[in-house]
């Protein structure tokens, strides 16, 4: 654009065609209340409180690894608010931004603390009755890690896969903010956040030390992402030789269902309303569960169940955003 351009149309032009137009449909803006919301995450935060005081668990608030966590809950809603009353495009769709990350920054935090109380007051382990379940599937574990371990190929693959569990959500997310769909934003949340709470109740039921715990003996050749935390942190737990929850050091303790086979399943269902992302957006997480059994050390079983409790969330997900729309329409 000239700098001496008598028409300063031109210019609002140019920069409302930088981002994608917005939904047409007026429904696609309706999400969740505020208050809605926030209700939401603080009855989370209670919930998993009252886990904490019921293993005998707790969390130092002065501890340094905190320290991030306060930035983003102090500057988040301030930056926001800013977006929101400079009113323009861009700063509208960063407002969307803040928000979406920041509450699935926050269910992601809730849920991995909450899964050490749940380790804690668990008993046993099921690594017995899920190896049957995989010899049944006819799925060999120690075939696959075998694999990956001599290729250091499908290491990188693997461990770049496995990781992208936060990378496809901040994609989606993203894509929802910039197209304004605030109606698919908060689906996606919704269902995040039922995955959780199914995946940490069905795990109390069945807590387990994975595969790489249970079948593999001797040297290790290839260490995973996960690592062997499980035999380690769930007796401690169990007998309150550990009784501090380090939110800067959380692991992962989740067996069986596959947490990841969840998000995974949840990211594929969400990006099919990704426009022209949705093919990357469906092949990532799709790598991710190819990794999931060495890098996350699961039974095959465990990504069935996860697929299953998502699909279960996401059809739950829907019916809430659907409730919300209709009662969101009348209202006006």
């Amino acid at each position: 654009m000239p700098l001496n351009d008598p028409h300063p149309a031109s210019a609002l032009l140019v920069t409302t065609t930088v981002l994608p137009a917005p939904s047409a449909d007026p429904r696609a803006s309706i999400g969740f209340s505020g208050g809605q919301v926030v209700g939401s995450v603080i009855a989370a935060v209670a919930a998993c409180t009252a886990l904490l005081w019921s293993a005998g668990l707790h969390i130092d608030p002065f501890a340094r690894s905190n320290i991030p966590y306060y930035a983003i809950l102090a500057t988040a809603p301030l930056l926001r608010l800013w977006c929101l009353r400079d009113g323009r495009r861009w700063s509208l769709v960063l407002a969307q931004v803040i928000e979406y990350y920041t509450l699935f920054m926050a269910l992601a935090l809730i849920g991995a603390v909450s899964s050490y109380p749940i380790a804690a007051m668990s008993q046993g382990f099921a690594d017995a009755g899920l190896q049957r379940v995989d010899e049944l599937l006819q799925f060999d574990w120690l075939a696959w890690y075998r694999l990956v371990a001599a290729h250091r190929a499908l290491q990188l693959l693997g461990i770049a896969a496995y990781q992208s569990i936060f990378l496809t959500p901040a994609l989606l997310l993203g894509w929802f903010a910039l197209i304004g769909q605030r109606r698919e934003a908060h689906r996606f949340l919704a269902a995040f956040a039922i995955a959780a709470v199914l995946t940490l109740t069905i795990y109390s039921q069945m807590p387990a030390v994975g595969p790489f715990s249970y079948l593999w003996h001797g040297p290790i050749p290839y260490m995973p992402v996960s690592e062997l935390w499980q035999p380690d942190l769930i007796p401690a737990l169990r007998d309150h030789s550990l009784t501090l929850v380090d939110v800067g050091q959380l692991r992962g303790l989740v067996s069986a269902p596959s947490f990841h086979a969840a998000s995974a399943t949840l990211y594929i269902a969400a990006a099919q309303r990704c426009g022209p992302l949705r093919w990357w957006l469906t092949a990532i997480p799709c790598a991710m569960l190819l990794s999931t059994p060495v890098e996350g050390t699961h039974y095959l079983i465990d990504l069935i169940l996860g697929a299953g409790v998502a699909l279960v969330a996401w059809f739950f997900a829907t019916l809430l955003v659907r409730w919300r729309v209709r009662t969101a329409l009348v209202g006006r």
